[in-house]
């Protein structure tokens, strides 16, 4: 095996050491007692002895653990205390989707002693919202801390889809470096790009994970360069590309520096034996490469940035941020300045300060410059602004996200079962919903023209709309969604030229199906940019609009049979591609409203697909089912039931046998949905319908042809 060493962007390979990598036996995360002090505040000392002894029994099954810290080293500080700012690391982790940051978070926090009890039992701690959990995707950003060598890490766990890019970006002032995770298998791919290019920007140096190490396919050697060619096309500097690589197994809890090392643990796990390993390396190379954070405490006044926003059930509004100077104690006045601009919002007091350790809020008496902190007490205060001390003026700089790039229409529901289960159902109960939501996540933009009821809402992708809309129901909500339509902009050097957004696709196929992919993503005006083999699959790289996204994953899953990888993330705006061709089948129209019959859609299910079942209450204007020719939409009558005479049949009735029907799913629905129809959302149920009910009317209206560019150009 091969390690590579980069000096001044070039790879020099040499055979991998051993000597100085490996390590024999681990530093101790301290005694019993500092271990307890460590994560209990002073308010809890009664139930240390417990706390110390869970501690005890996971440091020691998961470390190896040296002598305890002698007492001539001094005592270690309560977690919950202000500590040098030489003793603090920030660290963001960074990382494509499914490749393990949190995962990786929770090894180091298991092995740290930051968990406790029962969630010591429980995988991704960090994904706490209900969602998160089942979908199994990291959707906002979280803040925890631990304590290693008598230093404070705080990590700063970010999301990996592309549609969540917003909170990478908002998260990288709080950071001073960043934890690239890879997968060792699937490389670098396209949210690794984004993360990587914004991280870069920012001058911060990565320390680079490759994790999965231990998989059949991995392939450390060709990551390895896949990454320095990426390091290299994104301009980083020579200190960048000198970056420390460790190799980790985040879901067996090791990592080591040394490729010798791992074959070992790869051996063991072979045999069945448990590898014997941990976080140690990673946590060291933290705390040699972070940089300590910046700042001048004493004599300078406090301000922080706020960067996310918490809801306390007894405190009310929370604000999360880094102190970038001064110090704040309990009980301090403090102003609340608006972003750009430093009008005062408001002035209050600091009520609370909380710092998180594992999945818990620890009270702080005072903080200083580079911490990491929740402050209570300012309830207006938002998203980008900065909390300071009265003698402050100027708000602090914020770093500006990318624009979103498609939009969706929220109105009430209108539709003849409007109000039958929601709660919520007023046009000023969704607008105040969705702005409260736009003051916690700075990526979605609110647009009400003032005069209609519905508001737009725009955002960065499919996958973050239907968040919101998955959320906005289970809390009572009723809506009427439209079609997600992409967001045009002038050309500021030609106004008459209408530009679009792009994207690079990244998609991993079967070699059988890669003929088919290519074929669609080119009608949808996509440019094929590579082809490369990666272990046993095809790897295709597209630029293509992001109108031609939209409705492609529900295909891309059928031609591929379930067994292809696709990831998009933003590449930039470009010039109009034109129009493409129609890629759904007409629908069929219920044109009465009632309950459907299976008499009657036993007769309707020869025309196409059906999305209704027997029983569904269904009314005009809604679509029940897809047409299997294409053509002009076809209105049906699923309600009909036969008619009952006093004429004796000749023979028994057939029993009627209906094709099951899938429920839809918010993401399923939004990428099949057609310009002229809408979405119905109801806590238990979701519909496809036309957007003019009226049979007439919308007869009148499809003689109308509106191009999609025309219709919205910021």
């Amino acid at each position: 095996m091969q390690s590579i060493i980069r000096v001044a962007g070039h790879r020099l390979a040499r055979p991998t050491q051993t000597a100085g990598h490996r390590l024999l036996s681990t530093v101790a995360f301290g005694s019993a007692k500092n271990a307890h002090g460590y994560y209990l505040p002073s308010s809890q000392r009664a139930s240390v002895l417990m706390r110390a002894s869970m501690a005890r029994v996971h440091t020691t099954a998961d470390l190896r653990a040296e002598p305890a810290v002698s007492p001539s080293e001094g005592a270690s500080a309560d977690l919950g205390d202000m500590i040098p700012t030489e003793r603090i690391r920030n660290v963001g982790i960074i990382a494509h989707v499914d490749h393990g940051k949190t995962t990786l978070v929770d090894c180091l926090l298991k092995q740290s002693g930051a968990l406790s009890g029962a969630t010591m039992q429980e995988s991704r701690v960090m994904d706490s919202n209900t969602l998160e959990k089942e979908r199994g995707i990291t959707i906002l950003s979280k803040v925890t801390s631990l304590m290693y060598k008598d230093h404070r890490i705080n990590i700063v766990d970010t999301p990996g889809h592309a549609d969540f890019g917003g909170e990478v970006e908002r998260i990288l002032s709080m950071v001073d470096s960043v934890v690239l995770v890879v997968d060792a298998s699937e490389g670098p791919m396209a949210q690794t790009k984004f993360v990587l290019t914004k991280a870069l920007a920012r001058g911060l140096h990565p320390l680079v994970v490759l994790n999965k190490i231990d998989r059949p396919a991995s392939r450390p050697d060709e990551v390895d360069s896949e990454l320095l060619e990426l390091f290299l096309a994104l301009g980083a500097t020579d200190e960048q590309t000198s970056y420390d690589m460790l190799y980790a197994s985040a879901k067996e809890g090791w990592c080591s520096r040394d490729l010798s090392v791992v074959a070992s643990y790869v051996d063991a796990a072979a045999q069945g034996q448990k590898a014997n390993g941990n976080m140690v390396p990673l946590l060291d190379a933290i705390l040699d490469r972070v940089p300590p954070p910046r700042g001048q405490r004493e004599g300078a006044p406090f301000s922080m940035l706020v960067t996310q926003l918490e809801a306390n059930p007894y405190l009310g509004k929370c604000a999360l941020g880094r102190v970038t100077s001064g110090i704040v104690s309990v009980g301090d006045s403090i102003r609340v300045l608006a972003p750009e601009t430093g009008d005062v919002i408001e002035a209050g007091k600091v009520t609370k300060l909380f710092l998180r350790s594992g999945v818990q809020q620890i009270e702080m008496a005072q903080a200083g410059a580079g911490d990491l902190v929740a402050i209570s007490g300012v309830p207006k205060v938002g998203v980008n602004s900065t909390i300071a001390s009265p003698d402050v003026t100027t708000p602090l700089e914020f770093i500006p996200i990318d624009p979103p790039t498609i939009s969706v229409t929220f109105s009430v529901n209108d539709s003849p079962l409007a109000g039958r289960e929601g709660t919520m159902l007023t046009s000023n109960m969704i607008r105040d919903r969705l702005l409260r939501e736009a003051e916690t996540n700075v990526a979605l933009q609110i647009v009400s023209d003032g005069k209609s009821e519905s508001m737009e809402v725009r955002g960065r992708g499919e996958l973050q709309l239907s968040v919101l809309i998955e959320t906005m129901r289970r809390e009572g909500f009723e809506l009427s969604v439209t079609p997600p339509r992409v967001l045009f902009k002038r050309d500021p050097e030609n106004p008459k030229l209408a530009l679009e957004p792009y994207e690079e696709i990244t998609v991993d196929v079967d070699h059988d199906v890669s003929g088919n992919v290519i074929e669609k993503l080119t009608k949808r005006k996509g440019e094929l940019k590579s082809f490369v083999d990666v272990a046993d699959k095809a790897r295709i790289v597209f630029h293509i609009p992001t109108r031609g996204l939209l409705g492609y994953a529900s295909e891309f899953k059928n031609d591929t049979h379930g067994t292809g990888v696709m990831n998009h993330a933003f590449l930039h705006y470009g010039e109009y591609a034109g129009a493409f061709e129609k890629t759904r089948k007409s629908s069929m129209i219920c044109m009465a409203q009632g309950t459907a019959t299976s008499y009657a859609l036993n007769m309707v299910e020869a025309r196409g697909r059906l999305f209704v079942r027997n029983g569904d209450d269904v009314y005009s204007g809604m679509v029940v089912g897809e047409l299997s020719k294409d053509g002009t939409d076809l209105d049906v009558n699923p309600t009909k039931a036969k008619q009952l005479t006093n004429v004796r049949a000749a023979g028994k009735d057939e029993t009627i046998r209906l094709t099951p029907v899938k429920p839809w799913s918010l993401e399923a629905v939004i990428a099949y949905i057609n310009p002229d129809e809408a979405i119905e959302v109801t806590p238990s149920q979701i519909r496809l319908r036309k957007q003019i009910l009226d049979p007439t009317r919308r007869k009148q209206n499809s003689r109308k042809r509106i191009s999609d560019i025309s219709h919205f150009i910021d």
